[in-house]
């Protein structure tokens, strides 16, 4: 069984930065990519980042291209999202997921198997 921990989040001022880690149990994490997503109040979730199993390919939603960076380090079994220049409407509960396969160009969160509890990002203006 697959257990994805995420921890960082927090209350940030617009502007500033977090990283956020999520931490999995297993010995296959290296085998398989990884997605953040998030969650806002009363909206669907959203995809934010995907990373393919040796951290060589990534991906991004068009709303955080360019301030969000996804990394993993396998010998940690901990995949990384560091966001910088916060705005307020990147304020929701952030997931980390495992990807259906190593290629982790997946967007789609209903092909993603395990998922983690969340933890709450909140910018204020």
């Amino acid at each position: 069984q697959v257990q994805l921990v995420e921890s960082g989040g927090g209350l940030v001022q617009a502007g500033g930065s977090l990283r956020l880690s999520c931490a999995a149990s297993g010995r296959t994490f290296s085998s398989y990519g990884m997605g953040w997503f998030r969650q806002a109040p009363g909206k669907e979730r959203e995809f934010v980042a995907a990373i393919n199993w040796s951290g060589g390919s990534t991906n991004y939603a068009d709303s955080v291209k360019g301030r969000f960076t996804i990394s993993r380090d396998n010998a940690k079994n901990t995949v990384y999202l560091q966001m910088n220049s916060l705005k307020p409407e990147d304020t929701a509960v952030y997931y980390c997921a495992r990807g259906p396969n190593g290629y982790g160009m997946e967007r789609r969160s209903y092909l993603y198997n395990y998922w983690g509890q969340g933890t709450q990002v909140t910018v204020s203006s």
